[in-house]
């Protein structure tokens, strides 16, 4: 026991210690920067930086920079060698990095005047990633490291000096060699006036320009305060087939300008609505940023969303790709982009087939292109269609594989792909409350179904598609065809990628069979690939209502008792050496069929179609029920989801002959699941 309290007492008294020694090294930094920047200079820092050293050289080489840096009053935005290494321009503008006034990240203004000759601001941005976070703050397009920022200094002279490290190399707008702007630091309209003594080659803007001045919109780009202005180049105007330049009216040109904001692509606040100047009650256009790819390949559009269409604009989406990005401009910020927005100029057909390089969709051009051309034929004979287009990742996984032997399953895919009518995403949405939505496509017998995925934490809601068993997630919808929409979509339907047992956990109508084969391990079997299997798999709302209908079974009983579930599980797979698609089970089913299943009883069914629908009739009740879904497809069977399942009430009703277990988390994770499919359904 002395010991025990001796012990307690040294602890207790070197706790003391060691709390008091963390607190004084938390100090250290501070006072170390303190002497640092007593002393030394900010010449001396950035000189004895390894990191800095390809900004410092450049000063150094530059004899009125260097002079600023050593004796004026000064912030400076210093770029890391890495951000050199990344820099595509020949020339870098030492005073676009520098300010006058020196100002901490606390007193940074949404603008900062710098040194360049004409004063081009240097725009701040800042953004919180989360809630609660420290907020992100970027010059321009460029990050401010902020672990390496905020460093103080004071000169020979006595004046405050600070220094900002940031990721990025600054670049104002710049003129053409042996060229000079009429205004200096201009506005966007200014920058339209002098365009040619800028360097935006290989661009140019005439067409707009001349819209611009044709409708007397050239006020909303001299407007002062700051906006962000999208101006298509010319090739948006030329290239076949032609946009037509007497759909811009002045709507289409406000809808090209996001008021009060300057908004570079770095710090771009990705998938959020934007209000453009053309947001009345008749007429509302956003715009949204969207990043395609990362790395090397990574690619920035723009998307504009047209609401309230009046005659002569189509409503739903146009995307543009920015082809030069971040050109500041007294009032704000010029992004160039390939073709007008607003404007919707196109069939679906076309803008399909289009063969440029600033779509999302080339490689599934390629592939009808290459392997299916006759899926165009099917295209041309539509007057309404929408097409769920693969993203080229996805399309390139599926050329991987040995699909691509089989053209006549090949096409089956593709047009499944297709829905002979105009549905956007708001429709989708409010088709699928409360229950699955399903639409049939231009594959025969074959439907797409939906279903939307609430975010927990702002509740905003997303789309998935399901088709073939595959079920892929929207990446962006509603672009507006002269005859219907595109939506994105980051797989290709049809082409089976999963288990039977995948695909039942990740289905969100199959989440009740699933759990139940989860509990008695009867799902374990399901992940085989040396097996085929053919499962009838009842979907959640069947299973509760055959629990409504039947109220002397024991949904309690019935999870607890392994051995029963397991037995009724059983009554639903098949095992064969092949699959059993419906169409199959119809050519098969003059009379009845005795199908083999994974127990000690055979399955005896029988099989119709009406109204291209599947039916089912089991022998041991004599009641038909609706294929919901027929042939999804699993890298080792099939799944038919069905509407009611396969089971007697006695079959439900614990005999005392089974083993029971007792309550585990699984069950209760079950118990919960069901709550929340009873209340989806509106039976709780």
């Amino acid at each position: 026991m002395a010991m025990t309290s001796t012990t307690s007492h040294r602890g207790g008294r070197y706790g003391r210690y060691l709390v008091f020694l963390s607190a004084c090294l938390q100090l250290f930094p501070m006072v170390w920067t303190a002497s640092r920047s007593s002393t030394a200079t900010l010449e001396s820092r950035m000189r004895d930086d390894p990191d800095l050293s390809e900004f410092y050289s450049l000063i150094e080489r530059d004899e009125i920079a260097m002079s600023k840096l050593v004796h004026h009053s000064l912030t400076i935005f210093a770029p890391t060698n890495q951000a050199f290494q990344r820099y595509l321009n020949n020339k870098t503008h030492l005073n676009y990095h520098m300010s006058s006034t020196p100002l901490r990240l606390s007193q940074l203004a949404d603008t900062v005047r710098s040194l360049n000759d004409d004063g081009t601001p240097l725009y701040i941005t800042r953004k919180r990633p989360l809630s609660g976070m420290q907020e992100d703050l970027y010059v321009n397009s460029a990050q401010i490291i902020r672990e390496r920022s905020n460093m103080e200094f004071t000169n020979t002279r006595g004046y405050k000096q600070i220094l900002h490290i940031i990721d990025d190399v600054l670049t104002p707008l710049t003129t053409v060699f042996n060229k000079t702007l009429d205004t200096p630091n201009p506005d966007a309209w200014g920058f339209l006036q002098s365009v040619e003594a800028i360097n935006i080659e290989p661009h140019r803007v005439r067409s707009f320009r001349k819209k611009i001045l044709n409708l007397k919109r050239d006020q909303v780009f001299k407007k002062p305060g700051i906006s962000t202005f999208f101006i298509p180049v010319e090739t948006g105007f030329k290239a076949p087939p032609s946009p037509t330049l007497s759909m811009v009216d002045k709507r289409v040109i406000d809808g090209h300008v996001i008021p009060n904001r300057a908004i570079f692509t770095t710090p771009a606040p990705y998938g959020q609505a934007l209000e453009t100047l053309q947001f009345e009650e008749d007429l509302r256009v956003t715009i949204t940023f969207f990043r395609h790819d990362t790395g090397k390949n990574a690619r920035v559009f723009v998307v504009s969303n047209t609401m309230y269409s009046n005659s002569r604009l189509t409503p739903g989406a146009v995307i543009a790709e920015i082809v030069k990005a971040n050109i500041p401009v007294s009032n704000g910020v010029v992004h160039l982009i390939h073709r007008p927005l607003v404007i919707v100029d196109m069939h679906g057909l076309q803008m399909l087939t289009q063969d440029n390089s600033h779509t999302l969709w080339s490689k599934f051009r390629d592939l009808i292109e290459d392997y299916a051309p006759e899926f165009l034929n099917v295209l041309r004979g539509m007057n309404q269609m929408t097409i769920f287009v693969p993203q080229d990742e996805a399309v390139s996984q599926m050329m991987q594989t040995n699909f691509m032997s089989n053209r006549k399953k090949l096409l089956e895919v593709l047009m499944m792909h297709v829905v002979p009518d105009a549905i956007t995403i708001d429709k989708i949405k409010r088709n699928n409350q409360n229950h699955i939505y399903q639409i049939p496509t231009m594959t025969s017998r074959r439907f797409i179904y939906f279903n939307l995925n609430e975010n927990r934490t702002t509740h905003a809601k997303s789309v998935t598609v399901e088709g073939g068993g595959v079920n892929a997630s929207l990446v962006l919808g509603d672009i507006a065809t002269k005859d219907g929409y595109i939506h994105i979509i980051d797989r290709m339907l049809g082409v089976s990628y999963m288990t039977v047992q995948e695909k039942l956990e990740t289905d969100p109508m199959l989440n009740l069979t699933y759990h139940f084969g989860k509990l008695n391990h009867f799902n374990d079997q399901l992940n085989m690939t040396n097996k085929r299997f053919t499962y009838f798999v009842p979907r959640d709302k069947a299973w509760i209502q055959w629990f409504i209908e039947h109220p002397a079974a024991n949904l309690d009983d019935f999870v607890r008792n392994r051995e029963q579930s397991r037995l009724v599980l059983e009554h639903h797979l098949i095992v064969a050496d092949r699959v059993f698609s419906m169409g199959d089970l119809r050519n098969m089913s003059h009379d009845s069929l005795i199908l083999p299943t994974v127990g000690p009883e055979s399955l005896q069914i029988r099989v119709k179609e009406e109204d291209h629908r599947f039916f089912i009739q089991w022998k041991e009740t004599g009641r038909w029920t609706t294929v919901f879904r027929a042939d999804v497809e699993c890298t080792n069977g099939l799944i038919h989801v069905i509407d009611v399942p396969f089971v007697h009430e006695y079959d439900m009703i614990t005999s005392g002959g089974g083993e029971v277990h007792p309550l585990s988390s699984a069950s209760l994770t079950l118990t919960v699941t069901v709550l929340s499919v009873l209340a989806t359904f509106g039976a709780y």
